[in-house]
């Protein structure tokens, strides 16, 4: 493995969506059995916490690719991994150096997850790893959101802000 592929925070060739799929056929199968074996509850709550903490060290490992450290506008600049082919169709509200707001309006990560049966855990699987994701690139960068279409909203409502 070369360098370059070795500290790459996401493989190339392939899209944020099919990743989270591949990720998500995995935790199925592990939800169904914590399910059955340890209830619903500590199911869901196992499924929170690993995704949260994955998503937590995927960004530590983009923070460490960004040259010249983190900002908004970096984190900015990767989007597109998770947009690319229409997997999120957003509507951006404003662009600032320290604000960044837009609307989800479609969601192929939402349409990926309820066709393989899992409405009942979306939302962890995605929306949850928003938020842990900017722990793990800067800790200035913060989200707010009320609303997502995984738990049954018209859109997403994302507002990241930077502080510093």
């Amino acid at each position: 493995m070369s360098q370059s592929a070795a500290s790459s925070p996401h493989p190339e060739g392939l899209s944020m969506l099919e990743k989270r799929r591949i990720e998500a056929e995995i935790l199925k199968e592990v939800y169904e059995t914590l399910k059955a074996s340890h209830g619903i509850e500590v199911a869901k709550k196992t499924i929170e916490e690993s995704v949260r903490r994955s998503a937590i060290e995927q960004a530590r490992q983009f923070a460490a690719s960004v040259p010249g450290g983190t900002s908004l506008k970096s984190f900015q600049d990767i989007q597109h991994l998770w947009t690319a082919g229409g997997s999120l169709e957003i509507d951006v509200k404003e662009q600032t150096a320290d604000t960044f707001t837009f609307n989800v309006v479609r969601c192929r990560y939402a349409e990926t997850y309820k066709a393989m049966g899992l409405s009942e855990i979306g939302a962890l699987l995605s929306c949850n790893r928003d938020g842990a994701f900017c722990e793990g690139y800067d800790p200035k960068l913060k989200l707010e959101r009320t609303q997502t279409i995984m738990q049954g909203a018209s859109h997403c409502n994302f507002k990241y802000t930077y502080e510093g």
